[in-house]
């Protein structure tokens, strides 16, 4: 797979050879000794730490036609955006089980996260969390601004895959459409001040190796052209959702531990995140190889900790809001969850499984006193 520019400058660079031989096919003896020294190389720079954030999810609604997600535009999905007393209510909870790193998520629709909302719900978070980040639908250098003003440090956007024909197969309708638009939206969020910038790939719409050399190579040229920011990297296998969409390319546990490896290797002091989409005994397995930063208790669904927004639900045809009949509001239990988790276990549970492994959750690595100082 050729590399998209401006990645592709970075073809045949050292780093980026020796991840394609990282990658290549590994015995069993290869792979071990692998593991091993991605497991060395994160002690050194991060010891016995990880970090931990929640997702919390403001806005199912989405105007992109992406054929594996569950917010898809045309999926038949019961929908809610939260008004910002609703979000604080989710997150007073998140609070509650210790959490002080937020990321807040949305479907990508610009009449309910544009008009300040975004910058009210990260001012709300402000007081209580220190370290907020967003996930949302790619935007101007200009846009982000205000809310890098409001207290927002971080943004996450994953560019779902590296390769361009499947790019186009997967979105059919919507500004996501639009490839180069999205590579660049890192940038675009570093120029505007976000000092946290975490990228990844949906592993499973197209050939692992082919995915991870262009993440890799989009890491490199992040770390070159963002360098006063950390950069992290995610690496989500795609989960069963509305839809019913399959995996083209399934990634196996063996070759999922493989990329991770590599990527410590290779880039020793980026963050590695995992999510709650693996499951809990796969999850306790990978956090000594490479992992700095984990989920926990995710709910991937507006209003899914408390219950909030379930007076406003409703559904979408051809982008048009219909309220849920009686019956069916009745019936539903809360909004349609972008994907299923696999590890359900609450923030607590997740702390006790660090600790015997000898690890330490840490819950606040960042204040915004440091920033005014």
């Amino acid at each position: 797979m050729l590399l998209p520019e401006p990645l592709s400058t970075l073809e045949g660079s050292p780093i980026q050879r020796r991840f394609t031989e990282l990658i290549a096919p590994k015995t069993n003896a290869q792979l071990e000794a692998m593991a091993a020294e991605s497991r060395a190389l994160t002690l050194r720079h991060f010891g016995r730490t990880i970090r931990m954030f929640a997702p919390l999810y403001l806005s199912n609604e989405c105007i992109n036609s992406c054929k594996y997600c569950g917010f898809a535009r045309g999926n038949p999905i019961v929908r809610v955006t939260l008004e910002v007393e609703q979000m604080a209510r989710e997150a007073r909870h998140l609070a509650l089980e210790g959490f002080r790193n937020i990321l807040l998520v949305a479907g990508e629709h610009p009449k309910f996260v544009s008009n300040g909302y975004l910058e009210q719900c990260i001012a709300r978070l402000r007081p209580d969390f220190p370290a907020v980040s967003i996930e949302v639908g790619p935007l101007e250098t200009a846009e982000y601004a205000p809310l890098v003003q409001a207290g927002a440090e971080g943004l996450v956007v994953f560019q779902e895959t590296y390769h361009r024909e499947t790019y186009a197969e997967m979105h059919t309708f919507g500004p996501k459409k639009d490839f180069d638009w999205r590579l660049a939206c890192p940038v675009r969020a570093y120029d505007a001040g976000f000092r946290r910038i975490g990228i990844g790939a949906l592993l499973g719409l197209w050939h692992w190796q082919d995915e991870a050399r262009a993440m890799a190579a989009h890491i490199e040229y992040l770390q070159k052209r963002c360098w006063k920011a950390q950069i992290s990297v995610s690496m989500p296998r795609l989960r069963p959702a509305a839809g019913q969409f399959e995996p083209r390319h399934p990634v196996g546990d063996r070759d999922f531990v493989q990329l991770l490896c590599a990527l410590r290797i290779c880039f020793p002091q980026t963050g590695i995140v995992l999510s709650t989409r693996e499951s809990a005994k796969f999850r306790d397995g990978l956090i000594p190889l490479g992992v700095t930063m984990i989920s926990a208790g995710s709910h991937t669904e507006p209003g899914g900790y408390t219950g909030a927004g379930r007076e406003a639900l409703h559904q979408t045809v051809r982008g048009r809001l219909v309220p849920l009949e009686n019956g069916a509001a009745a019936e539903a239990e809360g909004a349609t969850e972008q994907f299923m988790v696999s590890d359900a276990r609450p923030a607590a549970e997740m702390v006790n499984a660090l600790r015997r492994q000898g690890y330490e959750a840490v819950w606040k690595d960042w204040d915004q006193g440091i920033a005014a100082t």
